[in-house]
Parts: structure tokens; sequence; C-alpha cells
């Protein structure tokens, strides 16, 4: 193929417009059409925007003998890498967003299930201290700790089948690939369509997030008793899962978007840089879950044990950046 087949080919898998490629070139539709048509051939600058824009080597361009034959040849930092590139149908697609659509509350739900697991034996060890109802703190505890490894047994199986159901794509999220004609463009309408509805999701869950420590500034200022803190340390957990899972569950459609698009941390770049950080992430999060359980079960404070999981939250993306920095240092 000559270059003029080759843009019209790589402008239309990416399921571009004329008008689009030229706004994102800062050239006329006339120049495209120009180039398209080998009514003209766009200037060495103009050669490596569009290798660039096209995740392709400027020698593929340039050259008429080099076909791309199920291997593509692109660059990365520079670096021109040659690799097997899979191809995304429309049909692919449509069945991965469903996928992540119909997975996004299973997931949301079971992390909801983590989060307020603690909450019954906090809210029952404070009825016993204060012999509220009743109750002994054998019975408190036992029940309590029945309550929290149910939850999460219940939501470590919603993990494991979700993931099972997913597997056969999570090649989507970590390789790189290559779209047919008419899929990124029918990709970047659905997700326009749900910017909205991931604008408003997300920022209610942030919300809910942030105002979850309210009821222990009340019970701060009114010196309550301790059944009282407990009950709103309930609370807080219950507010704190509900604006997870809503962030949760818009964010899963909408990274499911930004998958098929390879933008954002799903881009071509984020790839490879991830793939180095999905060891330390594993690791990372077993630790402080076993920091979480083993400082619950040595003191029973189940209502002071939490605030392990937002300082490791705050930890990770600190330690997670600077890794990043180093990574993108060395590449």
């Amino acid at each position: 193929m000559i270059l003029a087949d080759k843009i019209t080919e790589e402008r239309k898998r990416n399921g571009w417009s004329q008008e689009e490629l030229a706004e994102k070139l800062g050239v006329s539709r006339q120049a495209v059409s120009k180039w398209e048509s080998a009514g003209s051939v766009p200037d060495l600058q103009r050669v490596i925007q569009l290798a660039d824009l096209f995740g392709v080597s400027t020698d593929y361009l340039l050259k008429d003998d080099m076909e791309l034959n199920g291997t593509d040849v692109y660059t990365l930092n520079g670096a021109e890498e040659v690799k097997s590139i899979r191809r995304v149908s429309m049909e692919e697609a449509n069945e991965f967003l469903e996928m992540k659509k119909k997975g996004a509350p299973i997931i949301a739900n079971a992390t909801f299930m983590c989060i307020i697991s603690p909450a019954l034996l906090v809210l029952l060890g404070g009825m016993a201290e204060n012999q509220i109802l009743h109750i002994t703190e054998a019975l408190a505890v036992g029940l309590g700790l029945v309550f929290l490894f149910g939850m999460i047994a219940a939501a470590v199986f919603m993990f494991i089948t979700c993931g099972i159901k997913q597997s056969h794509m999570e090649h989507l999220e970590k390789e790189i690939f290559e779209t047919e004609y008419g899929v990124s463009g029918m990709v970047k309408e659905r997700s326009r369509s749900y910017e909205p509805v991931f604008t408003r999701g997300l920022a209610v869950g942030v919300v809910l997030c942030i105002i979850a420590v309210v009821p222990l500034f009340i019970v701060g200022v009114m010196d309550a008793p301790d059944y009282i803190c407990c009950a709103f340390t309930s609370l807080l957990l219950l507010f704190i899962a509900t604006g997870v899972n809503m962030i949760i569950r818009v964010s899963t459609v909408k990274g499911s978007y930004d998958t098929l698009l390879q933008e954002g941390e799903f881009s071509k770049k984020e790839k490879k840089v991830k793939g180095k950080l999905d060891a330390f992430s594993g690791v990372y999060w077993c630790l402080a879950t076993a920091i979480y359980l083993g400082w619950s079960f040595w003191t029973m404070r189940w209502d002071i044990t939490w605030i392990i999981w937002p300082v490791a939250g705050v930890l990770f993306a600190a330690v997670s950046g600077i890794m990043r920095l180093i990574i993108g240092a060395e590449e």
C-alpha cells in the first residue's frame, strides 16, 4: 500500500472522520482529503504526528512494501517495537462492554460487603459493654465474627466467580491491540453518553466518603457513651461502603470505554508501566490485609483497626506514584 491508502486505512480503523483527524493534526479537512487521494503528501512533521496518532512507525507509513499482516510496528517513548497485535471486532467490543456493565454491580457489592463486615461486631461490642439489651460480650463477639467472616466469604466468592467469567477478555486491559473499522467511533459515542452518569456517580460517592466522618465529630462534641460511639462508627462504615460502591460502579463502566479506546490508565504507555506494577500491588494489599486482621484479632479493637484501610490507600497512591516515576525514567 502507498501512504495515501495507509492513512485512509488507519483513520478508519480508529473510527475517525476526515474532520476528526484534521482536528487532531491541526490541519484542514481538505488537506487530509488530498493526502488520502494522493493529491499531496504530508510533510515530515505531519508524518511523525500521524505515526504517533495511529500508533505505528514512520517506516510503516512511508515504505510502500511494508504491511502489518497481523503484526504491528509501533513507537513507544521514542523506541520502535514489533509485536503481534490483536484485532478487536465490533462484536467483541460490544461483548466486553456488556460484560463490564454486568460485572460492575457485582464487584461494587462485594467491596461494599468487605467494608461493612466489621460493623455488626463494633455495634454489638458497644452494646455488650454497656449492657444494652442484655447482650453478653461472648455473644456479641460470636455474632459479630460470624457476620464478618460470612460477609467476607460471600464477597470473595463474588470476586472469584466474576473474575473467572471475565478472564477471557482480560487481555484487552493488559495488551496493546487494534480495533476494526467503526469500533472506536461506537465506543466514543457511548462514552460521551455515559459521561454525565459517571460524573454524577463519582461526585456522590466521593461526597459520601467525605461526610462519613461527620457521625464521629457529632459523638465527639456530645461526649456520648461508648455504645453511641460504636453505633456511629458502624454508621461511618455504612457511609464509606455506600460511597465506594457508587464509585466502583461508575468507574468500572467508564473504565471499559477507556480500555477499548486505550486512553487514560489503559493507554499503550500505561499498560507497559502497569504490567510492572501488578506484582507490587498484589504483595502490598496482601500485606495490608494481613496487618489489618493480625492487629484486629490481637487487640479486638475492630472499631479502631479499620483506620488501616484509608492509611494503606494513601500510602499505596504515594508509593505507586514514586514507582511510576522510576519506571518512566528507566523507560
